[in-house]
């Protein structure tokens, strides 16, 4: 299938929405589902990179809170993106789907160190790349590392995938009556402090033009959808030239 919108993706997920009903850790059920989302828009034709949190393992940002330097609770988060990257590309790979797992800190025994142009071979090649241990540096979160990632492979769009439909005025899981934005540029996501991404994450998607669409990943067909141009989740772009280009 040729006829997508968007061909070479970067999807970011959050290690939080691993758990599940759980709490903790990792649902498999879950590791499953977005497997079979991921094939969808990999059978699609999608060059597919993937960027997953760590929040559900370990979260280096509350580590301080616990006596923890944040140097070292960042590279412990680090780490728990490893976890994370490890089950899914399992899950992906029982689906005969040919992965790369590569790391921003070297280890080689489960992970290739990234490399920018090998990255981009694997995607050209049809592989899905699974990128893991963030930017490999403390003080920066998995959203930053996603969008110096897609930046850096030249991906068509970012995608964020979430627990709700798009980008609201207000938590819609607390408020029912949060009105959903269909597009919205990145100078009003910061004017208004909607906390889609961090503001590096989203200073980075900026200025380099990347349009981000964040969208519902529960959803089944979300994700295939999406690449194919359908009206899913919220897209944010730079006012005038990625409001033309897409």
């Amino acid at each position: 299938m040729k006829n997508l919108k968007y061909k070479r993706v970067l999807l970011k997920l959050s290690g939080e929405s691993l758990m599940g009903d759980k709490g903790f850790g990792i649902d498999q059920t879950v590791i499953d589902f977005f497997a079979d989302e991921i094939k969808k828009a990999h059978d699609a034709g999608a060059e597919l990179g993937i960027v997953i949190g760590g929040g559900n393992i370990y979260r280096g940002l509350s580590a301080s809170s616990q006596g923890i330097d944040r140097a070292t609770g960042d590279y412990m988060g680090m780490l728990a993106t490893m976890i994370n990257s490890l089950a899914l590309q399992n899950a992906i790979e029982k689906r005969n789907i040919t992965t790369r797992l590569m790391s921003a800190i070297k280890m080689e025994a489960i992970a290739e160190p990234y490399i920018r142009r090998r990255a981009i071979r694997h995607l050209e090649k049809g592989r899905v790349v699974i990128l893991g241990a963030g930017t490999g540096h403390p003080y920066f979160s998995t959203d930053t590392a996603a969008s110096l990632r897609a930046v850096e492979i030249k991906a068509d769009v970012i995608v964020k995938g979430t627990r709700v439909e798009g980008v609201f005025d207000s938590d819609p899981e607390k408020n029912p009556d949060a009105l959903k934005f269909e597009t919205i540029t990145y100078l009003d996501i910061l004017k208004k402090n909607l906390r889609v991404m961090d503001l590096t994450a989203v200073s980075l998607c900026q200025e380099n033009e990347l349009p981000m669409i964040v969208f519902n990943m529960d959803t089944p067909d979300n994700l295939l959808k999406l690449i194919k141009g359908e009206n899913v989740g919220t897209l944010i772009h730079n006012p005038v030239k990625t409001a033309e280009k897409v």
